[in-house]
């Protein structure tokens, strides 16, 4: 994982970046398995509060590595009988190794399963697999010039890293479909017009971590059962979703964290809460 993704923790908040900064962090199958690594990691170290996913160099994430694609198509001579295929990401996909997903989805949806908010800091570009990778994340911080596309069928593909399940939540259907259908590039700018953006920085890895920083200075029991009720709000329907915001609320009430809260607002104080449980 060393050679794709640096992760340092302080005070609760999680910098994850991808480090392949030479091929725009492009993503190999070293990559995939750094990615879904490093997800399950964090996932499981309770002193984390908040995670903040960017990339070093010219770019966020370019998609999937050009070699990939050449393996695609030695793929499908095998499948002639000519050549063997050499490559997880491009063997079958159908088989659910991870959950609900397979390899290549969980890569992005274990940001989407993690415990705590993650927020992308993108620059550059997010292209195909890149753009589904920056879609796992709670909150998008973008740079105004950043290039973003759904360019699968550029290589005669249907985005297939969990990007179908997150897009329909966030923007138009007829919008979804045109951008994939046509894989056009469109900049941070209109990506925040149509809701795949939360905002747009000049800085978007400084924003980032200071919105990480102050998200977890907050009790994170709260924090994780609010990312529990709208991972699940899209399933549920109104009955089931009010009753689980009673449950999770009956659980936080009157723990210490939550009795820190009430304490250090009324003693105008820094919280000091224990790890998240």
């Amino acid at each position: 994982m060393k050679d794709r993704i640096s992760i340092s923790i302080d005070q609760g908040v999680a910098d994850v970046r991808l480090i392949r900064a030479d091929k725009m962090n492009a993503l190999d199958d070293a990559m995939f398995s750094a990615l879904i690594e490093a997800g399950q990691a964090l996932a499981a170290d309770n002193s984390v509060r908040c995670i903040v996913l960017s990339g070093e160099g010219r770019a966020f994430c370019a998609g999937l590595d050009m070699g990939s694609f050449g393996k695609m198509a030695e793929s499908g001579k095998e499948k002639s009988g000519e050549k063997q295929a050499t490559s997880d990401v491009t063997s079958g996909l159908a088989p659910r190794t991870h959950g609900i997903s397979n390899r290549a989805q969980y890569a992005v949806w274990t940001w989407r399963e993690a415990p705590v908010p993650v927020i992308a800091a993108v620059h550059g570009v997010a292209f195909g697999g890149g753009f589904q990778l920056m879609l796992g994340s709670d909150i998008r911080i973008a740079h105004p010039e950043t290039r973003l596309s759904v360019m699968e069928i550029k290589w005669g593909l249907v985005p297939d890293m969990a990007g179908t399940a997150i897009m329909r939540n966030l923007a138009r259907d007829d919008v979804i479909r045109e951008l994939t259908y046509t894989g056009r590039q469109f900049t941070a700018v209109e990506g925040q017009q149509l809701g795949f953006v939360t905002r747009t920085s000049e800085s978007p890895l400084e924003d980032a971590l200071r919105l990480a920083q102050d998200i977890a200075g907050k009790n994170p029991d709260a924090i994780v059962a609010a990312k529990k009720i709208f991972n699940s709000a899209t399933d549920m329907t109104d009955a089931e979703l009010l009753m689980q915001e009673s449950v999770l609320q009956d659980g936080i009430i009157q723990t210490p964290n939550q009795v820190e809260a009430v304490m250090s607002t009324m003693e105008k104080r820094p919280a000091n809460y224990s790890e998240r449980s």
